[in-house]
C-alpha cells in the first residue's frame, strides 16, 4: 500500500456508505441544500450496501418496499417483498434521478476521522482499494450511512468438531457464487431472516434442506404482491398510489407491533394459529414454532406468500429444534442423539454489530469512547461535534426513520449556515439515567451492548422506535437547548488556535 497524506478535498458533508441511508442523505442535500458540497465514500466497487454485499440464494427484503423505499421515490414494481436485484435497480434509479452518481467514490474505505476544534473540521483518512493509496479529505460534517453491521465478518459460534466435517461450511455473508448444491443435503443453522429465506430458495435444487434451530422465531406470511398498492397505483397513479400503500403499511406495522406488546398472549395464539394452518397435519408446532419470548421482543420474520411453510408441506424441507453436540464427518450430532447428515452446512448464525463501518473517531487527536456517548434524537452523539449517523427501526422498515432524520439533518445544516455557526454538538447531563442503545433481545445486539452508545429515558435522548412519535420529534425546531452551537471565530483566532493545537 502506498502511504500518502494528501488532502484531496474540502467538503461541507462527507457521507460514509452508498447504501440506502447514504443515498437518502444525498437526495435531501441535493434537493434542499443544493449549494452544499458533498461526496459519498463507498468501500466496495458498487453501490447498494447490504443488497450488493449478500449473494446467498433468495436474498430479499423482510419489509415491504412501500415503507422500505424512500418517501420521495415511489416503488413501482409489483413485488412488495422484493428480491435484492430489484432493490438495487431501484437504488440506481434514485441515484440517476438525482444526478448524484458522480458524487460517489467507489473503493474509498474510511479508516479514521479526527475532529479539529481549531479548524471546526473533520480530517478523514481514506484507503483507496483501487490504487492502494491513503489520502485525506476535510469536511465540515461527517454523516455515517454505514448502518450497524460488520460487513467484513459475520458471527459464527465455535462448533466442536468442525474440522472433522468433510463437506462445506459456509456463512451467508461469504456465499461462493459458484456453489453447487443441486441434489445435496443442506443443513442451515439458524432461525432468523436469513435462514427462513434460504430454506425455500434452496429446496428446489437441493435433495433436502433442514433448518436446525436452537430457539424458534416468530414467523408470519406476508403477501409478495400487495393488492392495495398495485390497484392504488393503477387507479391513482404512481405517486398517490404509492403514498396510499405507504401509509396503509405504516399503520399496519404499528398496529401489529402495539398489539404484540400490549396483548402478548393473544398475539402468540394468533401467530400459532396461522402457523398451524399453513403447516402439515400433525406438525409439532409447539416445538418448532413456539419461541420462549413474547412476540416482538425480537424481530418477527416475514415469509412472502408463506413460501417457507409451503416448502415444508411439500416435504422438501424440515425443521429440527435441538442443540449441537458436535460436528461429525457426515454432518451434525445433536444433544438428543440424532445425527443430521449433510453435504453442506450453512451457518446462518447472525451478524456482528459495528457502528460507523469500523471508523475510528478522534477528537483533537484523542480517541472518542463511543460507549460513553448518549444518542441525541437517534442521529447524533453527545459531545461529538458535526457528526450524524443513520440508524433505522428494528420494529419496522429501516428507511422510515432514515428519511425523517435526513430531513432534520438538512434543516440543522441550513439553520447553522444562516447564522454562521461552524459547529454543533449535543450536551448531555452527566447525571442522566441511561439504558442500552437498542432495547432488543436479539443475540447480535446482546453480544455488542457494552461498546455501543447509550440512550436516555426521555426525549430527546431516547432512541424512539415509533414513526409517529419521530414525525413529531423531528418536526420540532432544530434550535434545541440540548445543542451547543459554536460561534464563528475571526480568522486570526482560528489561526492562533490551530497553532496552539499543532504545538
Amino acid at each position: 500500500m502506498t502511504e500518502t497524506a494528501t488532502t484531496v478535498d474540502a467538503l461541507d458533508v462527507l457521507i460514509v456508505g452508498a447504501g440506502i441511508s447514504g443515498i437518502g442523505a444525498a437526495h435531501y442535500l441535493t434537493t434542499q441544500l443544493p449549494g452544499t458540497s458533498f461526496a459519498i465514500l463507498e468501500g466496495r466497487d458498487r453501490m447498494g450496501g447490504t443488497w450488493n454485499l449478500f449473494k446467498y440464494p433468495g436474498i430479499r427484503s423482510d419489509s415491504d418496499l412501500h415503507t422500505f423505499g424512500f418517501a420521495f421515490k415511489p416503488w413501482t414494481d409489483k413485488q412488495s417483498i422484493a428480491d435484492a436485484s430489484r432493490i438495487l435497480d431501484y437504488l440506481q434509479e434514485a441515484i440517476d434521478e438525482d444526478g448524484i452518481g458522480d458524487k460517489i467514490r467507489y473503493q474509498h474505505k474510511v479508516i479514521s476521522a479526527n475532529w479539529s476544534s481549531a479548524e471546526c473540521r473533520w480530517t478523514v483518512d481514506v484507503e483507496r482499494g483501487d490504487t492502494g493509496e491513503t489520502t485525506q479529505i476535510k469536511a465540515r460534517w461527517l454523516f455515517s450511512g454505514a448502518g450497524y453491521y460488520n460487513y467484513d465478518e459475520g458471527y459464527t459460534p465455535e462448533f466442536e468438531g468442525r474440522d472433522r466435517f468433510t463437506g462445506q461450511v459456509i456463512h451467508p455473508q461469504h456465499w461462493p457464487e459458484d456453489l453447487d448444491y443441486a441434489g445435496k443435503k443442506v443443513v442451515v443453522i439458524g432461525s432468523g431472516a436469513t435462514a427462513v429465506t434460504l430454506l425455500p430458495a434452496m429446496a428446489d435444487k437441493a435433495d433436502h434442506v433442514t433448518m436446525l434451530q436452537r430457539t424458534p422465531s416468530y414467523i408470519l406470511p406476508l403477501p409478495k404482491h400487495d393488492p392495495v398498492a398495485n390497484i392504488g397505483r393503477a387507479v391513482l397513479g404512481d405517486e398517490r398510489g404509492y403514498a396510499l400503500a405507504r401509509w396503509k403499511n405504516i399503520l399496519q406495522q404499528r398496529v401489529l407491533f402495539e398489539a404484540c406488546q400490549r396483548f402478548p398472549k393473544t398475539a402468540r395464539r394468533v401467530i400459532r394459529g396461522v402457523n398451524k394452518k399453513l403447516l402439515p397435519e400433525g406438525f409439532d408446532v409447539d416445538t418448532h414454532f413456539n419461541p420462549p419470548y413474547n412476540p416482538w421482543d425480537q424481530r418477527l420474520c416475514a415469509v412472502p406468500d408463506g413460501d417457507l411453510f409451503r416448502t415444508i408441506r411439500q416435504g422438501k424441507a424440515s425443521v429440527v429444534t435441538d442443540r449441537i453436540k458436535t460436528f461429525t464427518e457426515k454432518g451434525i450430532l445433536l444433544e438428543s442423539g440424532q445425527e443430521l447428515e449433510a453435504d453442506i452446512i450453512v451457518t446462518a448464525t447472525g451478524l456482528n454489530l459495528q457502528l460507523f463501518g469500523g471508523v475510528k473517531l478522534n477528537l483533537d487527536g484523542e480517541p472518542i469512547a463511543i460507549n460513553e456517548s448518549i444518542v441525541y434524537r437517534g442521529f447524533m452523539l453527545s459531545g461529538i461535534p458535526n457528526f450524524a449517523l443513520a440508524i433505522g427501526y428494528t420494529n419496522s422498515s429501516w428507511t422510515l426513520k432514515v428519511g425523517l432524520l435526513c430531513e432534520h439533518f438538512v434543516r440543522l445544516l441550513a439553520y447553522m449556515d444562516a447564522r454562521g455557526y461552524p459547529a454543533v454538538r449535543p450536551i448531555a447531563d452527566s447525571t442522566m439515567e441511561t439504558r442500552p442503545l437498542l432495547d432488543f433481545g436479539a443475540g447480535y445486539v446482546q453480544r455488542s451492548i457494552d461498546w455501543l452508545p447509550r440512550q436516555g429515558v426521555s426525549e430527546p435522548w431516547s432512541m424512539s422506535m415509533s414513526y409517529y412519535k419521530d414525525r413529531r420529534s423531528f418536526a420540532m425546531d432544530v434550535a434545541d437547548p440540548n445543542l451547543e452551537f459554536t460561534k464563528q471565530l475571526p480568522a486570526a483566532d482560528v489561526q492562533e488556535k490551530a497553532d496552539a493545537v499543532s504545538a
